[in-house]
């Protein structure tokens, strides 16, 4: 019998899972699939997933003979696997040792270099505060990276280019450290421009055997968190690879270490390559690794913690094909490449019938996305003979997977898979800054979408009003009706109207408009979300996302939500009639970018605050955003105080 706090494990004969959970996880998907399930406390991470004690005491519940710690929470927590050893509870992951070892991350970096690992120049003591890091950083010089020393998973980080930079990421850093880690121990270290994320996963047993199983290429990221990870890396050679595969397995041999890990590394334009960190745990985008080997990760982890030595040997390990993981979380991609959204899906169809393609999720339709955990909603793998097929395959999914209740990191996705740089392989950590520098504004249209989408749209009004002539249960006496079978129809996309006709021959819609008529197969089926049909004998994925008896529908195209306004001609021309709604002014108050927990207010009532400066803190899903005012001017009110908790778009500061 074994327990996990957190992923999905897979059942093996023989085996019995539990899954230990808090109380909002009670109807989730991960908890229905172990075969029981324990809880261990409320949502708060610090009173379940967090809490050690609660988490032993149901390990002990139930008899359990060993503990997968999943990726997160306690993971990489070496008091945690003490006391599972302590009860003689096996722990499926590295030895105490080496989680202290590379938790460190200033430890880490000298067991690195002691291994002969390349490692970045910086300052290897701790920061004492504020000005202290002001002065390492001019000593080491400028650009650098400050962040947690217990960090992971891109909490508490933050990029410094001058004096004021350095002593705002000094504290916000250290604040994010001390709520995510409870330790807000801070390092300083030479920050590489335009470097590449990438990173080597290892495996080793308890009887001195390590391999490297290839490279995953992590460079796509925001707030220095993946958002795209494909193995292998477009950009090694075979000798950089294998240089740093056996740096990787160096450090574990040093470090006697086994279980999965990941070395991470930076690399620059000319491949070389330097430490960043290793994650003594299993990764979240372990899965692309395992597409393209066919090593199962868990499993191996499962067998080095029965003390099983490893059956495979470095040429053993193949690179075939090429994986793509997607990661779709519920985040507003227009609001800083990601702000956490939450709320409930109330349709949510993951795209598995799309061939070679993988979803790890723990939610469902019905599910509710809350602002205490990770906003992840899937891990979307894809997989291909090559890249452009691992690439088209991903296209087809993310068209496909509907999700209705949350905002959605699908647009952005959608659009980085289809942009030149991606496809060339001329990425950086640095990519959604460069190639989105006014931030992402969504799918850019030329003529020949435009057409697609006003097609589309002409083709679904016209099937609404096909169906109001037909009445379910009519007697068979009642003379029918005769349906319509020619439009003219008005479309505004962008605030931009065209006149279209439309009518309808055997199977399918003739759409003119301008000097072009499309063909559009009547496919449509006005209670699916989705619309799969062929335009002029080209296959083509759309999403109904609402349609109403005002005109307004939205359209997703390519990943992006689309509203068009269809009217028939004559209810075109009364609308032009109608008085227009005013807009409201919001120049003069601070809105909440995103729901989450007020953490600190900077400003009172009567002050004078200069366009810029910090006015308070929300924090959301781990990660602390500053809020500026965006423009001079005299606190009027202030509606929050620390501790609150907030929606997205609600007022928390006025000015005069």
């Amino acid at each position: 019998m074994k327990a996990e706090t957190f992923g999905s494990p897979k059942t093996r004969p023989g085996e019995q899972w539990y899954k230990l959970v808090e109380d909002a996880s009670e109807k989730k998907r991960h908890v229905r699939m172990a075969d029981e399930a324990v809880c261990i406390g409320p949502a708060a991470t610090k009173d379940s997933y967090l809490n050690i004690d609660h988490i032993m005491l149901a390990v002990t519940k139930t008899g359990s003979q060993a503990v997968h710690p999943g990726y997160g929470f306690l993971s990489e927590n070496a008091v945690f696997v003490e006391k599972l050893e302590a009860a003689g509870i096996s722990f499926i992951g590295p030895s105490v040792e080496a989680i202290n070892g590379m938790g460190d991350k200033l430890e880490s970096k000298r067991l690195a270099q002691a291994a002969g690992v390349n490692t970045i120049p910086g300052f290897d003591g701790i920061v004492n505060d504020a000005d202290h890091c002001v002065q390492i950083a001019r000593e080491i010089s400028y650009p650098v990276m400050i962040k947690a020393s217990a960090g992971g998973g891109g909490k508490g980080m933050r990029i410094a280019r001058n004096d004021d930079d350095a002593r705002d990421g000094f504290r916000l850093a250290s604040q994010e450290a001390a709520s995510s880690f409870g330790d807000d121990r801070i390092l300083v270290e030479k920050f590489i421009d335009k470097p590449r994320h990438i990173e080597i996963q290892v495996l080793g047993d308890k009887h001195g055997n390590a391999v490297y199983l290839n490279e995953r290429e992590c460079s796509i990221q925001r707030r220095n968190q993946k958002v795209i990870e494909e193995a292998p890396s477009v950009f090694l050679n075979e000798g950089t690879r294998k240089a740093m595969g056996e740096q990787a397995v160096s450090l574990c041999k040093r470090l006697g270490y086994y279980s999965a890990g990941t070395v991470e590394f930076l690399v620059d334009s000319e491949q070389k390559f330097y430490f960043l960190e290793m994650n003594t745990r299993l990764q979240v985008e372990h899965p692309v690794t395992e597409y393209i080997t066919g090593v199962d990760l868990v499993h191996q982890m499962i067998r080095i913690a029965k003390g099983h030595p490893l059956l495979l040997t470095q040429k053993d390990i193949p690179i075939k094909g090429w994986a793509i993981e997607s990661r779709v979380y519920s985040e507003d991609p227009y609001k800083n490449f990601g702000l956490p959204s939450i709320g409930r899906l109330y349709k949510y169809i993951e795209p598995l019938h799309v061939p070679n393609v993988r979803c790890d999720s723990g939610i469902d339709e019905g599910s509710e996305i809350s602002i205490y955990y990770d906003p992840m909603i899937c891990k979307l793998v894809c997989y291909g003979n090559t890249r452009n097929d691992a690439i088209n395959t991903s296209l087809e999914a993310l068209d496909s997977y509907v999700i209705r209740g949350v905002t959605h990191n699908i647009p952005l996705l959608r659009d980085i898979l289809t942009e030149t740089n991606f496809i060339e392989g001329n990425i950086s950590t640095n990519y959604l800054s460069e190639v989105y520098p006014d931030g992402f504004k969504g799918r850019q249209l030329n003529s020949t979408d435009k057409q697609h989408i006003l097609a589309i749209a002409a083709c679904v009004f016209s099937k609404m009003d096909m169906r109001s002539y037909t009445f379910l249960n009519e007697r068979p006496s009642t003379a029918k009706r005769k349906e319509p079978a020619e439009w003219t129809l008005v479309i505004s996309l962008f605030d931009e109207e065209l006149q279209c006709d439309v009518k309808k021959v055997g199977n399918k819609f003739h759409v003119h408009m301008k000097t072009d008529t499309l063909s559009v197969e009547d496919h449509i089926n006005l209670s699916s979300p989705l619309i799969q049909t062929n335009i002029n004998g080209k296959p083509i994925v759309m999403q109904l996302v609402s349609k109403d008896a005002s005109g307004k529908l939205q359209i997703v195209y390519q990943g992006t939500t689309f509203t068009i306004f269809v009217l028939s001609d004559k209810a075109s021309k009364f609308l032009k009639m109608m008085p227009e709604k005013p807009t409201v002014d919001v120049s003069k108050v601070v809105l909440s970018p995103m729901p989450g927990m007020v953490k600190s207010v900077s400003c009172e009532v009567g002050d004078t605050m200069a366009e810029g400066q910090e006015v308070c803190i929300i924090e959301a899903m781990k990660m602390q955003n500053s809020l500026v005012a965006g423009a001079s001017g005299k606190v009027k009110a202030v509606h929050v105080k620390a501790g609150d908790t907030v929606g997205e778009d609600d007022v928390l500061i006025e000015f005069e």
